[in-house]
């Protein structure tokens, strides 16, 4: 029988929520290879993570690569699953579900990699700004957490998308939405995203789902249809054309308002109204909400939104917390190798992203209910004294924390072959028990 891997009960803890998604096998699989890759310090493929959890003269090597490419798990139930956790552990009842959705591409080389090629890369330091490798649509609860002042994106879900694919990413978006309010349906979930995320796969979400994404330039927006007026014909289904947002913006009055995002309150001007967006999202009401410093000003900033009953100043806050899920990719990829993974085939390629994604929210989740200390802060400023601005923890500190708990279960997890404290007591007293009660 093959030896049991080191997992600390902390970490199982977390995991064993998520233990329905797979078999009793694949899930010690699983456990093994998050714990290599929170572990693993150098490079994150397959046999990198089972060599981080110290597994790799015990188990062979194709046991951890099968998980990737033939074992019977779902990547989007996983992620569905995780999504419960946050929601049940980390927003309190009642509040709204935040999510925002984005792409982003993980670089690959090699002829044979399934879906890599060529295509748009948004962190390209290159001026073309593009690069080769695999492109995911992800979807992330936006979290803010009790010692972070910024909110957290955790990624819930990712899809591979190829350029010549049958589908778009808007229409991968869409079906990941629309999998996530199917799945809680009891709470209202506000969707934000950058001006990629509009069109026609974005009509028709259910109702307690919100849209909120910025809006192109080359817009053109429609007032609200105009009452019925009796006559034969077909009633007219948009009003008066507005023209672009930048038209728009000329014809509205600004009012002052105090806005809290990126970690301070902005003394801003905004203009609103509600209209339609035809081309887009068709007959649904939107509201247009326009951002600016001055007045008269160039508009710095114009959303579209499906909300109609948030404040235009929440609407702005909403949509600024959008950035925590580019801040995820960075991190994602430095600390925990997203994409670093060498594997080729179909499946392995669509599930060992999203299995890295998820590992960075397993690890903050991990650290909200178990890792986190009012003095970790601290103690980082007197190892680091540099760090003189340093006010609450970073992920690299939870990475740390958690690597160095998977350190100490590792070395001094008692032998499964050696009773227990707690079991030599219990001999003893039941030893003590017999001989009272003995002729």
């Amino acid at each position: 029988m093959l030896p049991a891997p080191t997992v600390p009960p902390s970490l199982l803890a977390v995991l064993a929520k998520l233990k329905g998604c797979f078999t009793t096998p694949t899930f010690q699989t699983f456990a093994v290879l998050v714990v290599g890759a929170i572990a693993q310090t150098g490079r994150r493929t397959v046999t990198g993570m089972l060599t981080a959890a110290g597994l790799q003269q015990c188990w062979p090597h194709d046991r951890a690569h099968s998980f990737f490419s033939r074992a019977a798990w779902d990547a989007d139930l996983l992620g569905i699953v995780c999504s419960h956790v946050i929601a049940c552990l980390l927003v309190p009842e009642g509040q709204p579900l935040v999510a925002a959705v984005d792409d982003t591409l993980f670089k690959r080389s090699g002829k044979k990699v399934f879906g890599a090629a060529w295509q748009h890369d948004g962190a390209a330091k290159t001026p073309r700004g593009t690069g080769r490798g695999t492109c995911f649509v992800v979807l992330g609860l936006i979290v803010h957490l009790p010692f972070l002042a910024r909110p957290v994106c955790l990624p819930v879900m990712a899809r591979l998308w190829r350029p010549k694919g049958e589908k778009t990413k808007v229409e991968l978006a869409a079906a990941m939405i629309r999998t996530l309010s199917a799945c809680h349906h009891r709470r209202r979930i506000d969707i934000v995203a950058d001006a990629a995320y509009h069109g026609r796969p974005l009509r028709g979400l259910p109702e307690h789902v919100t849209l909120t994404t910025r809006l192109p330039k080359n817009a053109v927006l429609y007032g609200l249809a105009p009452p019925r007026t009796g006559r034969r014909g077909r009633p007219r289904i948009k009003g008066e054309r507005l023209g672009t947002p930048a038209d728009l913006a000329e014809t509205l009055v600004f009012r002052p308002f105090a806005v809290t995002r990126y970690q301070r309150t902005d003394a801003v001007h905004i203009a609103e109204r509600r209209c339609l967006w035809f081309g887009s999202l068709h007959t649904q009401t939107v509201r247009v909400v326009i951002v600016a410093d001055t007045i008269p000003g160039r508009p710095l900033l114009v959303l579209v939104t499906t909300d109609l009953t948030s404040t235009a100043a929440e609407l702005v806050a909403r949509y600024a917390s959008r950035w925590s899920i580019e801040v995820t990719f960075a991190e994602a990829r430095e600390h925990l190798g997203a994409g670093q993974a060498e594997n080729r085939t179909r499946r392995a390629v669509e599930r060992t992203v999203p299995f890295a994604l998820y590992c960075y929210t397993i690890t903050v989740v991990w650290y909200t209910l178990h890792g986190h200390h009012p003095d970790d802060t601290a103690e980082r400023r007197r190892t680091a004294p540099w760090y003189i601005t340093k006010s609450e923890p970073a992920f690299t500190d939870m990475t740390a924390k958690l690597r160095r708990v998977i350190i100490a279960a590792r070395f001094s997890a008692n032998n499964p072959a050696q009773p227990t404290d707690d079991e030599i007591r219990a001999v003893h007293h039941a030893w003590a028990a017999a001989s009272a009660n003995s002729p």
